[in-house]
């Protein structure tokens, strides 16, 4: 693919460990200036330790006397992100950019995929029709779309609608292959969802900043290794919510509302917290709007200590009265649809979990019984 998308003149960049693999075919050309390599860099801001404050001077060595320097590249010059394997290439993805995310096309290459609706086989012409070097192709229906696709002559356009999906409308591109091209989008449009990621922080005893990451999924506060049950004290926008005895609790997106929480019982919905196996019946997974602050902290009378984990990495301990922070990143994850966000969504639910499936009912039969 990468041959392919180099003949079509789109740069290409590739971190340290792919750019390896790649040595391996002598059709591609690795000092090619249309192949830039980049190594994901900590975040000043995000992370624990020093990493909160500024960049090690390791970084800023590498950044000034790196191995080609000519044709390393900053992650911000990227137009499009292509992940290929499972849900967590996206996680990854999401971790890389804790700020502005490009837009993210999902290809599947793993054993489920609920968040890559695109074939392995159908990835270069999907790039294209992403990067606008090819037309969406038309459905049926479309009936005056047509002629609005080939209203933008310089590139794409953008346009925000209420319910937080992007719509980009392809722009004609003459010269390249006459294939037919990849069907996919929605009246002529290539949808994206903008998948809401969560801003968290561990604060300590005194109220110092311990650790800052962004989550796609959920944010998980157990007892860890503790044989004790977890006590936590959980508040909405510093109003107390509840306490918490239980194994754990779950703070999931709506991204994340299909994995963990799911299987622990939550919803599939919107913002959720759920509880993992509470000492109480009355505590239910819950819902919550997405500008509210979360906050949870570990009481002085807890008989042990909490883990908190951010999206299954950074595994922090929490001692008496450290608390996490959690709120709504002003940053969300762009990812590409198939179809639009519902078709895609629904899809994987009934695909991957065989959503409310059941054998049909049979028709009742009109055949009247004689006395």
């Amino acid at each position: 693919v990468i041959e392919q998308l180099l003949e079509y003149g789109v740069q290409v960049m590739v971190d340290s460990i792919f750019r390896e693999k790649l040595r391996n075919f002598d059709n591609i050309d690795l000092d090619s200036e249309m192949i830039r390599h980049f190594d994901p860099k900590p975040v000043p801001g995000f992370g624990s330790g020093k990493q909160l404050l500024s960049p090690s001077e390791d970084d800023v060595t590498n950044n000034s006397n790196g191995e080609d320097q000519q044709h390393s590249a900053d992650l911000s010059d990227a137009d499009l992100i292509v992940t290929l394997g499972g849900d967590g290439t996206i996680m990854y993805a999401s971790h890389v950019f804790s700020g502005p995310v490009p837009p993210i096309l999902p290809v599947a290459g793993g054993s489920m995929g609920f968040l890559t609706p695109f074939a392995r086989e159908e990835m270069l012409e999907a790039i294209l029709i992403a990067l606008g070097l090819k037309e969406v192709t038309a459905d049926e229906n479309d009936g005056d779309d047509d002629k609005d696709s080939h209203d933008n002559k310089n590139g794409l356009t953008i346009s925000q609608r209420a319910n937080n999906n992007m719509h980009i409308e392809a722009s004609s591109f003459s010269g390249y292959s006459d294939r037919e091209p990849l069907a996919f989008g929605n009246n002529n449009k290539i949808c994206i969802s903008m998948r809401m990621r969560f801003d968290c922080r561990i604060f300590g005893i005194d109220g110092s900043l311990r650790a800052r990451y962004t989550v796609l999924n959920e944010v998980v506060i157990d007892r860890g290794s503790s044989p004790y049950l977890a006590s936590l004290e959980c508040f909405c926008d510093d109003v107390h919510l509840t306490t918490v005895q239980a194994d754990g609790i779950i703070f999931a997106t709506p991204t994340g509302s299909t994995a963990y929480s799911m299987a622990a019982g939550g919803s599939v919905v919107h913002p959720a917290v759920t509880p993992i196996c509470p000492h109480v019946l009355s505590f239910r997974s819950m819902v919550f709007p997405d500008h509210v602050v979360l906050r949870c902290y570990v009481p002085s009378d807890a008989r042990s200590t909490a883990c908190v984990h951010f999206d299954g990495k950074h595994r922090t301990e929490l001692s008496r009265g450290d608390s996490v922070q959690i709120e709504m990143s002003p940053h969300p994850v762009p990812t590409i649809n198939r179809v639009d966000h519902s078709a895609d969504w629904l899809s994987s639910l009934k695909s991957n979990f065989n959503f409310n499936t059941r054998v049909r009912q049979k028709k009742i039969s009109t055949t009247s019984v004689s006395d």
